[in-house]
């Protein structure tokens, strides 16, 4: 994680891909899938008998939203298939140690399949998968922006991350159970939701569950 941002941060000056990243997105994604699940969604993985209980699918999604930009470290190119290469002996040294044991490699394919189906242009197969991406797209405030602007990177990408003030979650209703809110200081960070996040949300496979509203000073914009 050091070196994604090595990469991402220090050498292509884009925005944080390291620790802090990892962690706001396996939080994320933990709370839209606990959203889901509470709305009577099941987990696919434990539709399609994958695991034996929902405490796995969360394990599942946790591990594949913490991983899945460790393929910076290898470069910004193709990083979702580089983080399925390094994620793989990770994820072989410490599954055994977390989950039954005839599960292992089953559990392992769809923490891969996270990680792989985190690129905008892949299409997201499970639930699992669909959050991650989604919760990945969510983290566009401010302050994952200031270091490369501070670092010079002026640029459309980092003045409309700069003008988002904060994204929230919460419960919608049960045609559409999750329900995000991005709070924007001016309108710059509409070009961060139509071409970053809604990149995401139109290929994880969970769009038609999102109600997305863009507020410019609290007055809806979108």
């Amino acid at each position: 994680m050091k070196m994604a941002n090595v990469m991402a941060v220090t050498r292509l000056r884009y925005n944080d891909h390291g620790i802090v990243h990892a962690r706001i997105v396996a939080g994320v994604a933990l709370e839209l899938l606990n959203i889901l699940i509470k709305y009577g969604i099941i987990p696919t993985t434990l539709r399609d008998h994958v695991v034996p209980d929902v405490r796995l699918s969360k394990l599942i999604t946790i591990i594949g939203a913490y991983l899945h930009d460790i393929g910076n470290a290898i470069h910004r190119d193709n990083h979702h298939i580089n983080g399925c290469i390094l994620a793989r002996p990770i994820l072989d040294r410490l599954l055994p140690e977390l989950v039954p044991n005839e599960k292992v490699y089953e559990i392992r394919q769809e923490i891969l399949h996270i990680i792989y189906a985190h690129d905008e242009k892949v299409p997201a197969l499970t639930i699992e998968a669909g959050v991650v991406k989604v919760a990945d797209g969510t983290d566009m405030a401010e302050g994952r922006a200031r270091v490369p602007y501070r670092l010079g990177k002026v640029d459309i990408h980092s003045v409309s991350a700069l003008a988002i003030k904060r994204v929230c979650i919460d419960e919608g209703n049960k045609e559409k159970p999750i329900k995000i809110i991005v709070d924007m200081k001016n309108p710059a960070g509409i070009f961060q939701i139509e071409n970053v996040f809604m990149l995401k949300v139109k290929t994880s496979g969970i769009e038609n569950l999102i109600e997305i509203t863009a507020l410019v000073e609290g007055k809806s914009i979108l």
